[in-house]
């Protein structure tokens, strides 16, 4: 008898999946680290590997039919984690991966980790397995956490779009995925809301809503180094969130998709709807 097996379900999207596929009666074997930090649910079993130890992977991936493989922990090292993420799939005959992507995955990309996930989907086809891939959007539900104390959302995204996804709207996609692989193999699903907002009109929604005043200041490239060095974060971790808004400034995070909807059969949560809905 084949399991189906969920990683990341310690993280704010791999337990709202797990969630999901429990209230389905799904039997799964959820992957994590730390074991007491699982989701209790009725229908579920823990293992613990972490993604970068290939040989525990496999044991936690034996007799594994559909895998969602939720991206690993942002680190200057994740590619070589997905990589032996994906060996220890192969290796233990997966049928058919679940993979978290990012919107418009490309080698090019602005938005320095979207490289990391067309990396790991051509290593995927490399390996020879069936997967899909739902390439998200950035976050909705992460658009009031970008403003800091002062309400000031930062950043060089000019007057860029971003078709900003609700995390549920994800869950909800990636589970109906997960629980009819048939029909998705190979596809690749573009998962964004409804409309496209500029940074300025996101603040803008996020104070009507909240009645926390919200808003953007569009830094330069200068700007954006220097008030983001109080972090002392490595550089590549710099370069990733400045290229969050280089990307957005660029136009490569703005276009609608109706993927949500396709796959779940209920249209996507605008940012005013997730806040609302809080």
């Amino acid at each position: 008898m084949t399991v189906t097996v969920v990683s990341g379900a310690t993280g704010r999207l791999g337990g709202r999946i797990a969630r999901l596929l429990d209230d389905q009666g799904v039997q799964q074997r959820l992957l994590v680290r730390d074991a007491s930090r699982a989701p209790r649910l009725g229908n579920a079993e823990v293992a613990v590997a972490e993604y970068a130890d290939r040989e525990a992977m496999r044991r936690a991936l034996d007799g594994a039919g559909t895998v969602l493989m939720v991206s690993g922990a942002e680190s200057a090292d994740r590619m070589d984690h997905h990589r032996a993420f994906v060996d220890a799939a192969a290796d233990a005959g997966v049928g058919h991966i679940v993979y978290t992507s990012f919107y418009r995955a490309a080698p090019d990309a602005t938005f320095t980790l979207a490289r990391d996930h067309w990396a790991t989907e051509e290593y995927l086809r490399a390996k020879g397995l069936t997967f899909t891939s739902l390439r998200d959007n950035l976050y909705a539900d992460f658009l009031p956490m970008m403003a800091g104390d002062d309400g000031v959302i930062r950043g060089p995204g000019g007057n860029g779009r971003a078709s900003l996804v609700a995390q549920d709207d994800i869950a909800s996609a990636a589970a109906a995925v997960v629980l009819a692989p048939e029909g998705h193999a190979g596809r690749v699903y573009d998962l964004t809301g409804p409309e496209d907002l500029s940074f300025a009109e996101a603040a803008a929604i996020i104070s009507r809503v909240t009645g926390r005043p919200v808003r953007f200041h569009d830094e330069t490239l200068e700007e954006a180094y220097a008030s983001r060095a109080v972090y002392n974060a490595p550089g590549w971790q710099v370069d990733a969130w400045v290229s969050t808004y280089t990307a957005v400034a660029a136009g490569e995070l703005a276009g609608v998709s109706g993927a949500v909807e396709e796959l779940t059969g209920h249209p996507a949560m605008s940012l005013e709807q997730l806040l609302t809905s809080k």
